[in-house]
């Protein structure tokens, strides 16, 4: 995992700062606010909350002197992880209920139509096998998103405080 990440107080790169390289569960431990960031390296989801909970963001290299508007959180930066670099296949299975059951399918691409390429009328879990992924609430990779490592997924309601959120999209994070 190669990324670095700085933090700002203030919007446009102002006030102090923190440099993270890693993940950072509570933001608020350095630094009293975030308002701005800057990617030097790598990519990183954000969130709203402590704890890698609430809204979340992928922030790719780059700057985000008012990121407010650009990725829509109304508050700031509470604490971050890093997106490691996968090389090789990806691979997801995806199911129309919790606990796996249901209609199956593998991904192995991404897809920016569950219900129209896979005639799902929902999805409620997964396990991703290989690689990272983004789950997206609305179709052609829109809406909140939602950063998925490899691991099972008996749930996807539980990422939401929404309980009729519905997961329509989904797309690999790649190198490009």
């Amino acid at each position: 995992m190669s990324g670095k990440i700085i933090f700002f107080e203030d919007r446009n790169f102002q006030g102090r700062s923190y440099e993270c390289i890693s993940d950072c569960s509570e933001i608020a431990s350095h630094l009293s606010r975030c308002n701005s960031c800057r990617v030097e390296s790598g990519k990183f989801m954000v969130y709203d909350q402590p704890n890698y909970t609430g809204q979340q963001y992928l922030l790719t290299r780059g700057e985000y002197p008012e990121y407010q508007n650009t990725i829509g959180f109304n508050d700031c930066i509470k604490s971050c992880r890093i997106i490691p670099v996968h090389q090789g296949p990806f691979k997801m299975r995806i199911y129309e209920r919790a606990n796996f059951e249901g209609q199956m399918h593998e991904l192995t691409d991404d897809c920016d139509s569950i219900q129209d390429n896979y005639h799902m009328p929902d999805m409620q879990s997964c396990n991703v096998i290989e690689g990272y992924w983004l789950m997206f609430e609305l179709p052609n990779f829109e809406g909140r998103m939602f950063y998925l490592r490899p691991g099972e997924y008996r749930n996807l309601q539980e990422f939401s405080r929404d309980d009729d959120m519905k997961f329509n999209s989904t797309r690999r994070i790649t190198e490009s």
